[in-house]
């Protein structure tokens, strides 16, 4: 490997370089953030609302910082829903922004449920491109990679389009890979995408799979790193790729794109750069069938033995998918992709070759003004319906302490001001004086009856330890989603399974008894030994159900590059797909 001085480049050691210099005084670099977000919006409707006729270009940094904290409230995106709907509806006053906004970013809404509009602008563009140069920079001192290669990625836009005001909306990453920005991008970190535009904004994610796959195995010997925003999305491709490498091996044989992809523009993008390669498709060919035999096991360094690395996101609701990532990566190693929302990113991976479980993300301090609220856990009796944390009042960047949990505050160059973003995170250190976050979950309950509190990690802990049973068989968990039946009484939970091949009855009861055990919060524990929550219900759907369920939130607007199994549903239409695809029913017996 080159030495570090050896493999960066100018670029990288400018960006680096600068990264290390807004670290030094991240209290001083905030408070000056904070006055140009408020200097460049000075005046807008919402402001004026909370800071009246306040001139804040004549007061002092620290003293409007202040001012800002103590005037203007915390506020959820309900708070702000009314001003982004008149936006969207056409008001082009300075509602939010002096900067008229002219694109909104749609949230995936697989974790709410619905989808919320959130103002996009040219910033959020290039805070893009600076986050993902800064981390390609630091990665290339780990992995060091040849420029000029490729990198297969599994990237989807989903279709753009026009509020009733005339505004352009659609998801966050669809508006990035339509900007300038992302191929400013390929040419600054010197690799390139296997696929063409046309691929990537087919807005039929199942054809832009079978071409990512296609057009990966035609650059395979030039490949050096795999990505997709979510690690879910490449192993949903390579789930694909099991089924359907014979028809991809057919067409580099031929060079003729299979007709399968029926999107004239797709195929003739992928036509104008395959041709005829026998000796490749039979190389992939007998790799496939010995890779078949090993249940694929190290199918990515088989197929692309340049790769250096995968890339992605693995935190939160992605780290499930971990287990089959490594299963498909072999030796590779994982890193996981940086920290951010639709509403803004927050924090690069400054440490590249730390697991994804112990990943932490070092906050870059010019996005924008955040701001912690302190959080406690309650004592386990105290009933509340809304999360189990007591809060202390917010503090700001360069007063967080290691070791403490917060929820995190943004006021952003977009419009939003002391916006909660209802992630909670853990301070595990810091880089010179910015601290770096360890993601620990959404902050919102999913699973609660009436004095239980379970979160999306507390049912993933679970979930986790019910699945390790399944090696007692040939089977293996593909995904899971859970819903709190409040309909019989007494209600209680249900965890859907779809798994992949074959377990018996016995020991899906064991799994079912063994998550039902392993629920560890009080409340919980409490309400199943005095019967006020029912026992737990495991129901195993059929194979196929969760690609149902990704096509019911494509089919209204998600893009696969931002979809996120919604770990628990009360959605009407998803309940009634998992239950009419419902195959067995299991009961607990753990609390008798």
């Amino acid at each position: 490997m080159e030495s570090a001085a050896g493999a960066e480049s100018n670029g990288e050691h400018e960006i680096i370089g600068w990264f290390e210099d807004v670290s030094e005084n991240t209290g001083y670099v905030q408070t000056q953030t904070l006055c140009r977000i408020l200097e460049l919006n000075s005046g807008v409707e919402y402001l004026k609302k909370w800071l009246g006729d306040i001139n804040v270009q004549e007061m002092e940094a620290s003293a409007l910082e202040s001012l800002y904290t103590s005037l203007v409230p915390l506020a959820s995106h309900a708070d702000l829903e009314t001003y982004i709907q008149r936006i969207a509806d056409g008001d082009t006053s300075p509602i939010l922004t002096n900067q008229p906004i002219t694109t909104l970013s749609l949230s995936s809404g697989t974790t709410e449920g619905r989808q919320k509009y959130v103002p996009f602008t040219r910033h959020s563009s290039q805070t893009t491109l600076q986050i993902f140069q800064l981390a390609a920079a630091y990665r290339s001192r780990v992995y060091p990679i040849t420029p000029g290669r490729r990198i297969l990625e599994f990237i989807y836009s989903s279709k753009q389009f026009k509020t009733k005001g005339g505004l352009i909306a659609g998801t966050a990453t669809t508006h990035y890979f339509a900007s300038e920005e992302f191929k400013i991008k390929q040419e600054k970190t010197k690799s390139f995408t296997c696929s063409p535009e046309e691929v990537i904004s087919s807005g039929d994610y199942k054809q832009s799979t079978y071409c990512h796959l296609l057009l990966g195995l035609h650059f395979h010997d030039e490949v050096e790193f795999i990505t997709s925003t979510f690690a879910y999305s490449i192993v949903q491709a390579f789930r694909t790729f099991e089924e359907l490498w014979r028809n991809i091996c057919s067409d580099i044989r031929e060079g003729i794109v299979s007709s399968r992809i029926s999107l004239p523009k797709v195929r003739k993008a992928v036509s104008d750069i395959i041709s005829p390669n026998p000796g490749l498709a039979s190389w992939i060919e007998a790799s496939c069938k010995e890779l078949e035999d090993k249940d694929w096991f190290g199918l990515i360094p088989k197929l692309w033995p340049n790769a250096k690395y995968v890339y992605s996101i693995m935190t939160g609701s992605m780290q499930p998918y971990l287990k089959k990532l490594r299963h498909y990566a072999g030796d590779l190693p994982l890193v996981s992709a940086d920290y951010g929302s639709t509403e803004s990113w927050i924090g690069a991976n400054i440490d590249p070759s730390s697991p994804p479980e112990n990943v932490t993300f070092a906050v870059i301090p010019t996005f924008s003004y955040f701001e912690f609220i302190p959080l406690y856990r309650q004592n386990q009796n105290c009933s509340s319906s809304i999360d189990d944390f007591i809060e202390d009042e917010p503090v700001p960047l360069s007063q967080v302490k290691i070791g403490q949990e917060y929820e995190i505050v943004l006021t952003t160059f977009t419009g939003l001001y002391r916006y909660r973003l209802g992630d909670v995170v853990e301070v595990a250190g810091f880089h010179k004086g910015t601290p770096k976050l360890n993601f620990i979950c959404r902050r919102k309950l999913i699973l609660t009856v009436n004095i239980d509190k379970n979160t999306e990690k507390d049912l993933q802990s679970v979930v986790e330890v019910g699945s390790q049973l399944l090696g007692k068989t040939k089977a293996e968990l593909v995904d899971f989603t859970s819903h709190a039946d409040l309909v019989k009484q007494p209600g209680h939970y249900i965890i859907y399974w779809e798994i992949k091949g074959e377990a018996d009855d016995k020991v899906l009861s064991e799994c079912c008894n063994e998550m039902d055990a392993c629920f560890v919060d009080q409340g919980y524990i409490v309400s199943r030994k005095t019967h006020s929550i029912g026992p737990l219900e495991l129901c195993i759907v059929e194979r196929g159900t969760f690609k149902k369920i990704l096509d019911h939130f494509i089919g209204k607007g998600a893009a696969l590059s931002q979809f996120k199994t919604p770990r628990c549903t009360a959605d009407e239409v998803l309940l009634r797909i998992l239950n009419v695809c419902t195959i067995k029913r299991f009961h607990s017996t753990a609390y008798g």
